[in-house]
């Protein structure tokens, strides 16, 4: 078995005269390579805050703290309810629906629920 170089794979077509097409084959492929590496490289540089991260356990909806099963958190309390025309809680869409309601942990971190109890996200605690 012959292992062929770049350079001698290029002198092989060199003869056969589409060693123009050839090279502007090669150069797309290596732009299209560096450019790949290029932004590869660029999202591997953005800082990463393990504060603000969802592996983070203050973050976890695993935490007790964060969890719908803790009553504080759960739609069956009152203040939390859509029912509760006083709450203060409520997470609204653009048109003014109702969508979900918040609740703050005592670690800090706050906890957006739908209204039936799912947790759709947080706001990572600004300490």
């Amino acid at each position: 078995m012959v292992r062929l170089s770049l350079v001698s794979m290029i002198l092989c077509l060199q003869v056969s005269g589409d060693i123009g097409r050839v090279i502007m084959k090669l150069q797309i492929i290596l732009a299209v390579a560096s450019l790949l590496v290029a932004s590869c490289t660029a999202n591997a540089q953005q800082a990463i805050n393990y504060n603000d991260s969802p592996y983070n356990y203050q973050n976890s909806e695993y935490n007790y703290e964060n969890s719908p099963y803790n009553y504080k958190n759960s739609p069956n309390n009152y203040e939390n309810s859509p029912y509760n025309y006083n709450s203060n809680n409520g997470v609204y869409d653009n048109r003014g629906n109702r969508i979900g309601y918040e609740v703050q942990a005592p670690s800090g971190v706050t906890n957006i629920y739908s209204n039936d109890g799912r947790r759709m996200g947080y706001v990572p605690s600004q300490r």
